[in-house]
């Protein structure tokens, strides 16, 4: 049985992975995010979320944000292969509105916080309309911890990243409003598919990492 180490989207936990059906053969296993310490950089931050990995050449799937992350760990450890789901490959993939926000600091101006007035703005970059997708969002928005939100999207906004593992596999929407599939280049795209389709489309998602899981 071979485990697959896998990161979740920005606030997100395992439940992010639960409706995935992997081939026999396979098992998930999900890093939690830990609590950013004072300063850290994201590459430090890499260094302590591989800790849990103990496979030699492992296999990583990254969400969104977990996407970053498992770019970063590739950095520092041998990895067989990356999937990535709903996430960018390098700093040229980040929207323009993303850059701007960078550059004009607006995420140190501005209030992060969910509120009944941008949860609606939120579910809707998410791409999420069905009620119990919203409720996991909701409850995703309601138990992050502000102090690593805050770290986490200001690591998104300023990543500099032109690397690109030799053996990733970008599985993306093509109605992706986080990550617009414009400024992408994946290697599977699913039609009328938002950024939460690992949980609104698991079935093709799967399919999807299972043809990745298969030998060359």
């Amino acid at each position: 049985m071979k485990t697959i180490y896998c990161i979740s989207g920005l606030g997100a936990d395992e439940r992010a992975f639960s409706r995935l059906q992997i081939a026999p053969g396979f098992q998930l296993k999900v890093i939690p995010w830990l609590q950013p310490l004072p300063k850290e950089t994201i590459s430090e931050y890499a260094l302590r979320m591989s800790q849990p990995i103990v496979e030699k050449d492992p296999i990583l799937i990254g969400l969104s944000f977990g996407g970053i992350l498992c770019t970063e760990i590739a950095k520092l450890i041998p990895v067989e292969k990356i999937i990535i789901v709903s996430s960018i490959k390098t700093t040229e993939e980040l929207p323009g509105w993303m850059k701007a926000v960078a550059l004009l600091k607006l995420n140190k101006i501005l209030p992060l916080r969910s509120t009944k007035l941008t949860a609606p703005i939120q579910n809707r970059m998410l791409g999420v309309s069905e009620p119990l997708d919203i409720k996991v969002a909701e409850d995703y928005r309601k138990n992050a911890d502000p102090v690593y939100v805050n770290w986490a999207v200001d690591q998104v906004l300023n990543w500099k990243n032109a690397w690109v593992h030799p053996a990733i596999y970008h599985i993306h929407g093509d109605n992706d409003k986080m990550f617009p599939i414009k400024n992408t280049s994946p290697t599977y795209i699913i039609k009328d598919a938002g950024h939460f389709m690992i949980m609104n489309r698991a079935g093709e998602v799967s399919e999807l990492i299972n043809k990745i899981l298969q030998p060359a």
